[in-house]
């Protein structure tokens, strides 16, 4: 079905009907001539060459009409073979065109050539680099994500995160990748600077908080025991326990880091290869997951972070909205400035284009196949015939002038050849 006709195909339509009239009345006109060429030649003579010109001029006339009309319907409505092509083959040139498109537009050295040449990074980051076009293409991009959240249902949205989350978070296993990274974090030494800071914080803890050791060995004493030795008891142990943490800060080797060195490597290990360790871990994940109240709070976070997310990008003065803007147009002027990446972008974009047609060309010409296939052959012919026709009136009213003149000449030369003879 083809689509509903314009302005611009009624004006189209107006110009081919004036062509069609020109076209036709220069063949009455040579009829006209020729006819009273014919019946004076016999008293003026050289009438027998408006005479020949303009019997020329009928028959290239004819002829081209009969051409030009035999292209979209049959002339005089006979069945003559080989005439109302386009609606005939209108499936067939569909097919050809579509092949046209696949071969002359689509395949991968046009393309690849053709995004060769344009520095299409850089066009559109100079066009994001204004503070105005990254607005826009934001606030587009919002009024976009806003009406596709409105479209989902909450419930189902809530049953799909959390399918996506146990399929792919929860149900591996966390014991053996931990132990992975713990290992690796081991192997970097970043358990010293955790130990480092742990010490430093209880110490500092310590200083803070004297009475924080109060009674804790001196509550156990005897009761009989006098309180200024309790007192001293306490302070000794504060002041042996600040010692060993200093000395644990200072030395990088003391005997307390190389054993929780040992134990962590340890856990590690176990993490990634005993069954009863890994068993354990898989058991607390799936406990707390389990947990509806865990449920229910991932429920909740789910609609407040919706909420917030449609309320931030409807305003357009929202921070959300500012920090995109910002972040597009500072992203695009970088890129903007940056040869070297603007040229490594063009090449993946490239890539991606030519990717895109190899897998998707057959299908695009099958498109242009099916869409022709589907207009009413009537419909088509007009349509064709609008858009072009008004050109091909030029081939008969060049036939009618050629006609003449082929027919002038032809009768020209016969007559200086049967004189000499």
């Amino acid at each position: 079905m083809t689509a509903a006709p314009s302005v611009r195909d009624a004006e189209r339509r107006q110009a081919l009907r004036r062509m069609k009239v020109l076209a036709a009345g220069l063949l009455v006109v040579a009829a006209v001539i020729f006819a009273i060429a014919f019946a004076l030649e016999g008293a003026v003579p050289w009438l027998g060459y408006v005479r020949a010109a303009a019997e020329g001029a009928m028959v290239g006339a004819l002829a081209d009409w009969f051409a030009v009309t035999a292209l979209f319907r049959r002339p005089l409505g006979l069945p003559i073979p080989h005439t109302a092509i386009i609606p005939n083959r209108k499936d067939e040139i569909g097919e050809s065109l579509g092949e046209f498109v696949e071969t002359n537009f689509l395949s991968d050295q046009v393309v690849a050539s053709r995004l060769a040449a344009l520095d299409l990074s850089g066009a559109v980051a100079g066009w994001l680099a204004e503070p105005e076009n990254a607005r826009r293409v934001i606030a587009e991009g919002s009024t976009a994500l806003v009406g596709l959240v409105d479209l989902l249902d909450d419930e189902r949205m809530r049953d799909a995160v959390e399918s996506v989350v146990r399929t792919h978070v929860i149900e591996p296993e966390w014991a053996p990748q931990l132990g992975r990274a713990g290992a690796r974090a081991l192997d970097s030494g970043a358990q010293r600077e955790a130990v480092d800071l742990l010490v430093e914080r209880l110490d500092d803890w310590l200083e803070a908080n004297p009475e924080a050791l109060t009674h804790l060995v001196a509550g156990r004493l005897p009761s009989w025991v006098p309180a200024f030795v309790e007192r001293l008891v306490d302070d000794s142990v504060r002041a042996q326990l600040r010692r060993f943490l200093r000395d644990v800060r200072a030395d990088p080797d003391h005997r307390a880091r190389a054993a929780l060195d040992s134990y962590l490597h340890e856990l590690m290990e176990r993490l990634q290869h005993d069954p009863a360790t890994i068993d354990r871990v898989e058991s607390a994940k799936r406990h707390a997951f389990d947990d509806p109240r865990i449920r229910e709070l991932a429920s909740s976070a789910w609609s407040a972070a919706r909420a917030a997310a449609l309320q931030a990008l409807g305003d357009p003065g929202s921070g959300l909205r500012s920090g995109l803007e910002a972040g597009l147009a500072d992203a695009a002027a970088r890129v903007a400035a940056d040869p070297e990446l603007r040229a490594s972008l063009n090449a993946r974009l490239t890539d991606a284009a030519v990717h895109l047609v190899t897998t998707y060309r057959h299908d695009i010409a099958g498109v242009i196949s099916e869409t022709v296939r589907g207009w009413d052959p009537a419909e088509t012919t007009e349509k064709i015939e609008t858009q072009v026709g008004r050109d091909l009136q030029f081939i008969r009213i060049n036939g009618t002038v050629v006609g003449a003149l082929a027919g002038l000449a032809i009768y020209a030369v016969a007559t200086a050849a049967a004189a000499l003879l």
